[in-house]
């Protein structure tokens, strides 16, 4: 009988490690995340820049920003990542640049893409993807949440640009 015992437990133990060694191949590599601010424009400004909000005028200027970390936390500047990639719904790719925020004495560094709403976009939820590679060719696409009255939306209204920003 104990012959027996140590084969099963034998047995567990080796599929245990098949599984661990499966499950370290499939270890996530990147980490992206993010938020969605208004940005401002060389017209000037629509409303409160570089705060979060998730209505947009056409017109307005939508900034995604993004930061990306290893599977250690580590923050990964535009020297550890291959590409960016924001990508709207509608199949639209948006240039990504990394550098210093606010530009003149930045607080932090990050990536960004902007995106200006041209004035014929519909209106409603702007579905879109982040896919961050490594300079290994790992990848990861992340997507907010599957709920579209969460998403960014795209609503009614003319925009007007000011030299001064909104408070």
């Amino acid at each position: 009988m104990l012959p027996a015992k140590l084969t099963a437990g034998v047995a567990f133990a080796v599929c245990l490690a098949a599984a661990s060694a499966v499950e370290a191949q499939d270890v996530q590599k990147l980490f992206v995340e993010g938020d969605i601010v208004r940005g401002n424009t060389p017209m000037g400004a629509t409303g409160p820049i570089c705060v979060l909000t998730s209505q947009f005028r056409r017109g307005e200027n939508v900034v995604f920003r993004i930061r990306v970390r290893n599977p250690h936390g580590k923050i990964l500047d535009d020297k550890g990542v291959k590409g960016i990639v924001v990508e709207l719904a509608d199949g639209r790719k948006l240039p990504v640049r990394y550098g210093g925020h606010p530009p003149r004495n930045p607080t932090d560094f990050f990536f960004t893409a902007a995106w200006m709403i041209p004035a014929d976009y519909p209106t409603g939820s702007l579905g879109y993807s982040v896919t961050a590679t490594d300079l290994e060719g790992n990848s990861v696409k992340w997507e907010p949440l599957r709920e579209f009255r969460s998403w960014p939306a795209v609503i009614e209204g003319t925009v007007e640009y000011r030299r001064d920003p909104a408070p």
